[in-house]
């Protein structure tokens, strides 16, 4: 009698596992496009971009597509935006050159790929997402990166293509005033995507021009496994977004999936770990999370960051801390 009720006991476990796993669930796409002091007159063109992103990347899901396909192409729309710090808007270094970088993951395996320090690429996330797929390496990094941009058929721009006027004036302000997070050179930050797919998969995208005059070479959170990017079906996805040496010491994305780990669900965990990274190192951040579940985190300890979901005909966005706004699509 007791071996027949283990072996109940284990076909139905075995019943609610493969239910789980074939069971469809609602699709969820959220976006950020950068942290950080961002001017009144620069609120509404971000948050129209993202909500654009949002829009382009969640077709993708409402057709049955992947979360991988799903974040590359939102990044992909706001790398061509020049309001955006990314691809196209990306700042310029010391040397008045824009060297990105970027990174998605996969969180069904782990796999993943990233690239730093490229230039003249009009889409480093598909470069990443490239390396991931076409390459045994997981970050590529300056002219090797775009030495494999060449051989898998990526279109190189002519020298100096992506900077722009806008660009050009930021970098003379910083120049002039000195001060990253002031009002006079233009807001740094970075654009990311998260996204949960009908399947049960999660992944995360990060894309970004860096920092204005930063010294050529110098490498942020965006490109780094665990501090810009994070993606694992098991517990979650996670984007950031601010003072990117501060995002590394601090491993913000991988902190944010571990807290989430011990029970947190995706909002507290993102507001606790921005939290903990302003107090201790006096640096601002912000973040964007989806669980395994469907539960979204949005925090920042930033002045504004823009940022925008789709889940089921909804469409919610903000730029404010604790602001939002909703569509019925």
């Amino acid at each position: 009698m007791v071996l027949i009720q283990k072996l109940v006991y284990f076909l139905t476990d075995c019943r609610e596992k493969i239910h789980s796993h074939t069971k469809e669930m609602e699709s969820i796409l959220l976006v950020h496009g950068g942290a950080g002091n961002i001017r009144d007159s620069r609120v509404l063109p971000k948050t129209e971009i993202v909500k654009q992103a949002v829009k382009k990347g969640y077709e993708i899901l409402n057709k049955g597509g992947s979360a991988v396909d799903a974040v590359e192409e939102a990044v992909r729309i706001m790398e061509d935006n020049e309001y955006l710090n990314a691809g196209k808007g990306s700042v310029l270094n010391s040397n008045g050159e824009v060297e990105m970088d970027a990174s998605i993951m996969d969180g069904r395996d782990l796999n993943a790929g990233a690239v730093a320090v490229v230039k003249d690429i009009p889409h480093a996330i598909t470069l990443a997402r490239l390396v991931m797929e076409k390459t045994p390496h997981v970050f590529l990094a300056g002219a090797g990166a775009v030495e494999f941009a060449k051989t898998v058929g990526m279109p190189i721009l002519p020298p100096g293509s992506l900077v722009t006027k806008d660009a050009e004036e930021a970098l003379a302000n910083f120049r002039k005033y000195g001060d990253p997070q002031g009002d006079n050179y233009g807001e740094v930050g970075t654009v990311g995507a998260v996204a949960l797919d009908s399947k049960g998969h999660v992944a995360a995208a990060t894309s970004t021009g860096g920092t204005i005059g930063k010294m050529p070479g110098r490498v942020g959170d965006t490109p780094l496994l665990g501090s810009g990017t994070y993606a694992d079906d098991e517990v979650g996805a996670v984007s950031t977004t601010g003072h990117g040496e501060s995002i590394q010491k601090m491993c913000v994305a991988h902190t944010i999936i571990n807290e989430m780990k011990k029970g947190m669900n995706a909002q507290e965990a993102t507001n606790l770990v921005l939290k903990r990274m302003t107090e201790k190192l006096k640096n601002t951040a912000g973040a964007i999370t989806v669980s395994k579940k469907g539960e979204i985190g949005v925090g920042m300890t930033t002045r504004r960051m823009p940022w925008a979901y789709i889940k089921g005909n909804k469409l919610v966005y903000g730029i404010d801390p604790g602001s939002s706004q909703s569509e019925t699509l």
